[in-house]
């Protein structure tokens, strides 16, 4: 029986370890060729470790890229062109969020980085993409922006990183609609709090995490892995009618 990513190549940003590698186990179990993409080479040689380990027979390639360097995105889907089949697909899971405290104290710098990363280098990828895909006379495909929770509500203490991912949704919409004509479906996941390394600000202060626990429905933060089965969906076929969609995986966190 075969897999819903049959036959795929899908690129994964920051695929080195959480929700990123957690994505890229899930469509490797459904028979997607990966290829991850992190900063550091040795965190994406043992997650391809970790992966083939878990699914036997998994094809994993990975690039270190700096998912913030506009130009660096560009050049991988170049190389990547060169050297296999073409990308079907693209799952936006890099991110920063190098400054946790009131709107008041943050810098313009911290600013930047926060964009450079989870705004501006997603979206030279996925135009880089979409032109490899023109030029090659290819239809269809799918992009999935990871986004947040903090990108639908008041993100108090995250003010930087809850816009870029506000951010985030607006252009998954705007994409929806202008690359609905060559068959290629855009949606984003805004994932609650998640026990990632990642998330350790907030899941490594008791009192903080109290709070994001006591407000979700289910009374605590989700597992990696409890967010990969929204992204394998959304790459697939059984997601072939839904484009401009955002899928809230958080536990009950906005139903409050």
């Amino acid at each position: 029986m075969g897999g819903r990513l049959d036959g795929r190549r899908i690129l994964i940003t920051g695929g080195s370890r959480g929700i990123g590698e957690a994505i890229a186990t899930a469509a490797a179990a459904e028979g997607a060729a990966l290829v991850l993409t992190a900063r550091k080479a040795e965190g994406l040689a043992a997650a391809a470790a970790r992966i083939t380990a878990a699914v036997p027979g998994a094809r994993v390639d990975w690039r270190a890229q700096h998912a913030g360097d506009a130009a660096a995105m560009e050049g991988l889907l170049a190389g990547l062109a060169a050297d296999g089949p073409p990308i079907d697909g693209i799952v936006h899971n890099a991110a920063t969020n190098p400054y946790f405290g009131p709107v008041q104290g943050l810098s313009m710098a911290a600013l930047d980085k926060t964009l450079e990363v989870n705004l501006k280098g997603p979206l030279a990828l996925t135009q880089a993409w979409v032109a490899a895909r023109d030029a090659a006379g290819l239809r269809g495909g799918s992009v999935v922006f990871v986004s947040s929770v903090y990108g639908l509500t008041a993100a108090p203490w995250q003010g930087a990183y809850a816009l870029s991912k506000a951010a985030l949704l607006s252009l998954m919409k705007t994409l929806a609609f202008e690359l609905a004509g060559r068959d290629i479906r855009v949606n984003a996941i805004a994932p609650g709090l998640v026990e990632t390394r990642f998330a350790s600000a907030i899941l490594d202060n008791p009192a903080l995490a109290e709070v994001f626990t006591r407000r979700a429905a289910l009374g605590r933060a989700g597992q990696p892995a409890e967010i990969a089965g929204a992204a394998v969906f959304l790459l697939s076929e059984e997601a072939r009618f839904m484009t401009g969609q955002t899928m809230v995986v958080d536990g009950g966190y906005t139903a409050g």
